[in-house]
């Protein structure tokens, strides 16, 4: 996957369509909810995890240097406007990936996050695009809006299925990972079920996955980020920031206006690519028409990643959550 060019004519054609149509870029979700049964809910076939061998992100004579960006959302309870939100601001992300030369060929894939222990469709994944129909696969997201009443959702579920159901050919072939947002406001669960990977991904494992060894096995392949925005349940929570603190160390973001969501994934990749300092993205995002208070929120979110990354990197070479000796695409995964 992942060939054409993302075009906003295209984007805007499709928004005016659906308007004069007068359905919503949720399509799929809005006719599930009002005609199917609740029992009988499940992910679109595009986006459906079970028996899919990889999602993958290539190389091609249109991106010859692809690179893989992924973001998966928890869409329980509060969490359902992410997506909505998403969706308003493509252009944005792009503007600021592409015309601002974050990088080069960006190719995007979508998902959603439920409760495997409650919910009908507990993980949804698309796929790796370049072009618009990335918009597709995120107005096939069925916004479920389960979960369990609890502080916990199935974020380990979907590190699982990224850690061992993705291809990437800037891993495979530059050692370079890819990146990958989760978007939530609860915690994941203790560990990997094996029981919920063989109903949900169609996978058979030996036994339960810790969490810990999921998110080491994960971030070989990508730079993992976990956002908690405003307007959520558990915004600001100590506990939630808390436990994934402890997995993702700096990479762990507070955002007081989800408005500004895609900017600050665009911001954070353009400063992880070292393509840009937090002043010069602020000015990017002035330059594209950002209004101050999303300019605001961006800064607040990012200042201490910002400052703490080029540190955290100059001290050590290793990735977070993986003993010293195990950076690095090259690094032996231990299969459980």
């Amino acid at each position: 996957m992942g060939s054409g060019n993302w075009s906003t004519n295209v984007y805007d054609a499709a928004q005016s369509y659906n308007a004069r149509a007068g359905r919503s870029a949720f399509d799929y979700s809005d006719r599930t909810h009002r005609s199917v049964p609740r029992s009988a809910w499940k992910a679109h076939a595009d986006l459906d995890p079970r028996g899919v061998g990889a999602r993958e992100s290539r190389d091609s004579d249109e991106h010859p240097t692809s690179l893989a960006i992924s973001v998966l959302f928890d869409v329980t309870g509060s969490m359902q406007s992410v997506p909505v939100t998403l969706q308003t601001k493509l252009p944005e992300l792009f503007g600021l990936l592409l015309r601002k030369g974050y990088v080069d060929h960006p190719q995007i894939l979508f998902g959603a996050i439920g409760d495997a222990t409650c919910d009908q469709v507990p993980l949804q994944v698309g796929q790796f695009e370049s072009d618009n129909r990335m918009d597709d696969q995120l107005g096939n997201i069925l916004l479920e809006g389960g979960g369990g009443g609890q502080k916990t959702e199935s974020y380990e579920l979907a590190m699982y299925f990224m850690a061992r159901h993705t291809e990437m050919d800037c891993l495979d072939k530059r050692g370079k990972r890819g990146y990958l947002f989760l978007i939530g406001d609860e915690m994941p669960y203790g560990r990997v079920k094996r029981r919920e990977v063989e109903a949900v991904v169609g996978d058979t494992i030996g036994e339960d996955i810790p969490i810990e060894a999921i998110v080491a096995e994960l971030q070989r392949k990508f730079e993992v980020y976990y956002i908690l925005p405003a307007g959520s349940s558990y915004v600001g929570d100590t506990e939630v920031l808390g436990r994934w603190r402890g997995l993702l160390r700096q990479n762990v973001i507070e955002l007081d206006d989800l408005d500004a969501v895609c900017e600050t994934i665009a911001l954070t990749i353009g400063l992880a690519e070292d393509a840009i300092d937090l002043d010069e993205g602020l000015g990017h995002l002035k330059d594209v028409g950002a209004a101050d208070s999303q300019v605001g929120s961006v800064s607040r979110a990012l200042a201490s990643y910002a400052e703490g990354r080029a540190g955290a990197l100059a001290v050590s070479g290793t990735l977070p959550g993986l003993d010293a000796g195990e950076s690095g695409p090259a690094a032996g995964t231990t299969r459980l």
